[in-house]
């Protein structure tokens, strides 16, 4: 796996709005946006590059990520675009694909949190390389990179993705600082953290 390729096949931003913290993140796709939303919405493919899901899945009901967050399904477009809470109603998740050039699809990631767990935009840090990694896993997914036989969890703790982790934060780092969202010194107080989380042995 190519990690600066990967890490560098995402857009990454940070904005703030009083309280609201929101990252958005635009990748492309080598597939049709048909099958992208069948990775991304049917239970049986997503437990292959992403995690388990239950639930009720359709507007109004809910959805739980085997330990990790679940949530209420506010909205759904197929094709399109979904959006959902995502561990707490003031946190906002929305997924929207697009038709890109030739047969790709352009997806975009948009979660804002109205209560960030850091100071400012360097709440990302939070969420913004687990995100990194779900759309790392996606793009192996839908290329045929991911062998049949692959346990995402067991994946997530592999040298080479923990090394990817690192450079995720690391991006997220220069996108939060772009943003002017937060204080040098909160960010990098939030950016240990983060590393301690996502690439243990890393350090800034």
């Amino acid at each position: 796996m190519d990690i600066l390729e990967h890490i560098n096949a995402v857009q990454r931003e940070v904005s703030r709005t009083g309280e609201t913290v929101t990252v958005l993140m635009r990748r492309s796709y080598q597939a049709e946006p048909a099958e992208v939303w069948d990775a991304l919405t049917d239970p049986e493919r997503m437990r292959r590059w992403f995690m388990p899901v239950t639930g009720d899945l359709k507007v109004g009901g809910s959805f739980q990520l085997e330990g990790n967050a679940g949530g209420d399904i506010l909205e759904c477009d197929p094709p399109k675009s979904f959006k959902v809470t995502f561990g707490g109603p003031n946190s906002l998740l929305e997924l929207r694909l697009l038709p890109g050039a030739g047969s790709s699809t352009e997806l975009e990631l948009e979660h804002s949190m109205g209560e960030a767990p850091a100071p400012g935009g360097s709440g990302a840090l939070w969420v913004g390389p687990g995100w990194d990694g779900a759309l790392l896993g996606l793009a192996l997914y839908v290329t045929g990179e991911l062998p049949a036989d692959t346990d995402p969890v067991q994946m997530a703790d592999s040298p080479e993705v923990i090394d990817y982790n690192e450079q995720s934060v690391r991006a997220w780092i220069e996108a939060i600082r772009a943003s002017g969202t937060t204080t040098e010194e909160d960010l990098l107080s939030a950016a240990k953290i983060s590393l301690s989380q996502y690439a243990p042995d890393a350090e800034l």
